[in-house]
C-alpha cells in the first residue's frame, strides 16, 4: 500500500465523514465574502483615525482562523475542552486604540463563528442588517460624508495648557476642525485632531502660529484620504 492510499484512507475519508468537502468549501467562501464585504464597510464608513485598510486587513484571517477553530471542535467534546484550556494561557496584547476596531473584530468572529457552525445563511442575514442598522445610524447622527479630499491628521505637543488657546488658532486657519483625542502631560497637552484643509500655505500658517503662542510646541501633519469627515 502507498502513502497515497495511506493518506487516502486514514485521512480524506475520516475529513469527508465528519465534514462533507463542499459544505467545508462553501462555508469557507461565504465568509470569505462576508469578511471582505465588512471591510470595505468599515473603510468606508469607519470613523477610526487609524489606518483603516491596514486594520481591515486582519478581518479575513480572523475570521477564517475562527471558522477553522469551530469547525475543529464542534464535533469532538475532548477538543473543545482542550481549547479552553489552551486558551486559557494565551494572552493577547494587540493595541486597540479605538473602540470601533474592537466592534468590527467582533463581527469578523462572528462571521466566523457563523461560518464554523454551518449556519451561512443566518451570517449573510445578521451582517447585512448589521451593516444597514450601522448605515442608518451614522447617516441620521451626521457622521456621513462625502468629500474625501484634503484630510489631515494633526497631531500637537505642547506645554500650553489652554485647550480653546489650541482650537483658536486651529479653527482660524482650518475649515473643519475635530478633537479626536486629548492626552494631559506633565507641563502641557498632546492634542490629536482632523483637519480639512484648502490650501496647502495652511499648513505654514498653522505651524507659525503655534510658534508664536510658544517655542515648546511640536507639530505632526499625517495626510489621511480615507477618512470621512
Amino acid at each position: 500500500m502507498d502513502v497515497i492510499q495511506i493518506l487516502q484512507e486514514k485521512y480524506i475519508e475520516e475529513f469527508s465523514n465528519n465534514v462533507p468537502v463542499g459544505e467545508f468549501l462553501f462555508n469557507i467562501v461565504i465568509t470569505a465574502l462576508l469578511t471582505i464585504l465588512l471591510r470595505w464597510f468599515y473603510i468606508r464608513f469607519g470613523s477610526a483615525i487609524s489606518n483603516r485598510k491596514k486594520f481591515g486587513n486582519n478581518f479575513l484571517p480572523l475570521a477564517l482562523g475562527t471558522l477553522l477553530i469551530i469547525m475543529i471542535v464542534k464535533s469532538s467534546i475532548a477538543l473543545s475542552l482542550g481549547l479552553v484550556g489552551a486558551l486559557s494561557i494565551v494572552r493577547f496584547r494587540a493595541a486597540i486604540k479605538d473602540p470601533e476596531e474592537l466592534t468590527y473584530l467582533f463581527i469578523a468572529i462572528g462571521i466566523g463563528l457563523a461560518g464554523g457552525a454551518n449556519q451561512p445563511i443566518l451570517a449573510i442575514v445578521a451582517l447585512l442588517v448589521i451593516l444597514l442598522i450601522l448605515f442608518v445610524h451614522k447617516r441620521f447622527t451626521g457622521q456621513l460624508s462625502h468629500s474625501r479630499e484634503d484630510r489631515m491628521f494633526v497631531n500637537i505637543n505642547t506645554d500650553i495648557e489652554d485647550l480653546d488657546q489650541i482650537v483658536q488658532v486651529l479653527t482660524n486657519v482650518f475649515p473643519f476642525v475635530e478633537l479626536k483625542r486629548m492626552d494631559t502631560l506633565d507641563k502641557g497637552l498632546d492634542l490629536s485632531f482632523i483637519c480639512k484643509a484648502t490650501d496647502i500655505r495652511q499648513l505654514s500658517q498653522l505651524r507659525d502660529a503655534l510658534k508664536e503662542l510658544s517655542g515648546n510646541t511640536s507639530l505632526s501633519v499625517v495626510d489621511q484620504p480615507d477618512l470621512i469627515v
